[in-house]
């Protein structure tokens, strides 16, 4: 605990010397006793550098960030998807923070690699590159690989060197900052700061073993084997481990770069459509979608085929949500309201007991608004997030699951328009909801389902399957925004918890003996 003091010590000195508080603190005042805290921290003889003016609050608070290191990187990060916490606007500011830091040298990429994937394995790689990337956790090196005797362009991705001590020493020391803010400000126990602390370890821990990430590229690989116009990279298992993980190298250009896309002749309005259908087949078909489909991570090869990479963040429907997200989406389509609150009922996602009558009027008020705008203007995410919100008020279960769909889907929508503005979300929708539901109501289909559901399990298995059921819970957690009760995380999380209450009362204890002896001898 000492330890964790200290460390505590030295992240409080980082952030006291930044700009991150004073920038903060103009979208949500912090409490007094935070702030004196901090201008305490911030006392030294050091010259202090000068902001560059030019740059705007979000710029300034992203970059002070990005100086600090892994931990508030993902921090910021973490906190730019928790408005409820930090409010609307400071969380559009932290949108920005880029997840970049300095490469570490290729000496040291290939002592890792030496150490985990043993000698023979190093001895196959040939022309290892200097780093092409580097983030926060890990960085992507070029290099080609001997393959049974044949020889491959590969990216190979490597954990930046002790990275998982640094960062669990510093959230433990955060967590331990959080439970004594709530601890002397009540006002703040509502926010549960330890709670969110804990859940981003959760999350980036299960991100600093890269065979989360190459099981989840595996299975999304075999779902999507035979979509045409998409193409997901392979993975090399016999070089990849928890701190190397190698994967196809992508000859191709990123979707963010709109006019070279056009100058090679491939159609921006197409693809723009394809992502889109792609991302709702994923979806509604197979259950397990890319849940990070950022402009950065996609890609389109010479082929012209769609390539997504980073699959360390991957959402998970069952086949109820799968359903469910389809009736409704088509259903607001083909503006059958009663029938979109029907499927809200007969799914047990509100109470029995609600007017269905009423229930269809609050869905119409979400859905006319919708129809009477310019194309456009329209997006499948938001009209889910206003779902969500008004069904929520009849009493509408969280579907953690969907919540990370909807998230998701207003950045593909987004991805879609920077190609062609005037996509049209709901025509590109239509018909793979149609297709997917008559296929699914089609009673063949039905007489094999358990047949069909034993072979899918069977083909869908990763090399790690513990570690994939491990990864689905922590992104039902990221989802949701909370640790379910009967599950191991909040064990955890409460021994935590436990070990912290000691500590104070401890602590009390001492500080009240010392007081004691002193007043005893003096």
């Amino acid at each position: 605990m000492i330890k964790k003091l200290i460390t505590l010590f030295k992240l409080g000195r980082k952030i006291a010397k930044s700009d991150i508080l004073k920038i903060a603190s103009k979208f949500k005042k912090p409490p007094l006793a935070v702030t004196l805290l901090f201008q305490i921290l911030s006392i030294s003889f050091e010259k202090r550098e000068q902001n560059n003016l030019i740059e705007d609050d979000g710029e300034r608070l992203s970059r002070s960030l990005e100086s600090m290191g892994t931990t508030f990187i993902k921090l910021g990060q973490f906190l730019a998807t928790r408005p409820d916490i930090i409010g609307e606007e400071l969380s559009l500011k932290l949108e920005k923070l880029q997840d970049r830091l300095p490469p570490f040298s290729v000496h040291e990429t290939k002592e890792i690699i030496k150490e985990d994937l043993g000698v023979d394995a190093f001895n196959s790689i040939i022309d290892l590159s200097e780093p092409i990337a580097a983030a926060s956790i890990a960085q992507v090196h070029k290099a080609k690989i001997n393959d049974n005797g044949t020889i491959k362009d590969v990216a190979i991705k490597i954990l930046r060197p002790n990275i998982k001590k640094i960062f669990n020493e510093e959230i433990d020391a955060m967590m331990l900052f959080a439970f004594i803010i709530e601890s002397f400000i009540k006002k703040t126990k509502r926010l549960k700061l330890v709670e969110v602390v804990f859940l981003l370890k959760e999350i980036t821990n299960l991100e600093m073993d890269l065979r989360f990430e190459a099981a989840a590229a595996n299975e999304y690989a075999e779902n999507t084997k035979n979509d045409a116009g998409f193409k997901v990279p392979e993975i090399y298992w016999n070089f990849t481990s928890e701190n190397v993980m190698t994967l196809d190298w992508i000859d191709g250009i990123s979707i963010r770069e709109a006019e070279e896309l056009k100058k090679r002749n491939l159609d921006t309005n197409k693809i723009a459509e394809n992502i889109i259908q792609h991302f709702l087949r994923h979806a509604v078909r197979d259950g397990f979608f890319h849940a990070d489909m950022h402009q950065g991570n996609i890609f389109v090869d010479n082929s012209g085929q769609i390539v997504p990479i980073d699959f360390g963040i991957m959402g998970r429907l069952d086949k109820l949500s799968k359903r469910f997200l389809a009736e409704i989406l088509f259903g607001f389509i083909q503006r059958d309201y009663r029938k979109v609150a029907e499927v809200h009922l007969v799914a047990g996602l509100v109470p029995k007991e609600v007017p269905i009558d009423d229930l269809a009027q609050a869905l119409r008020s979400i859905g006319e608004p919708i129809f009477g705008q310019e194309v456009k203007d329209i997006s499948g995410g938001k009209l889910l997030k206003q779902l969500f919100d008004v069904t929520e008020k009849f009493n509408m279960q969280t579907q953690p699951q969907l919540l990370m769909l909807q998230k998701t889907m207003v950045v593909v929508e987004g991805v879609a328009r920077k190609l062609n503005p005037n996509t049209n979300i709901w025509t590109t929708s239509k018909p793979v909801l149609e297709n997917w539901l008559k296929e699914t109501k089609d009673p063949i289909n039905n007489l094999n389902d358990t047949l069909k559901n034993t072979s899918e399990v069977i083909k869908r298995l990763p090399e790690f399957p513990e570690i994939m059921d491990k990864a689905n819970q922590a992104l039902t957690f990221l989802a949701s925004g909370q640790i379910p009760q009967n599950s191991n995380s909040y064990t955890a999380l409460n021994d935590k918890k436990s070990e912290m209450i000691a500590f104070r009362n401890q602590s009390i204890i001492g500080l009240l003996l010392l007081v004691i002896f002193g007043l005893i001898v003096f």
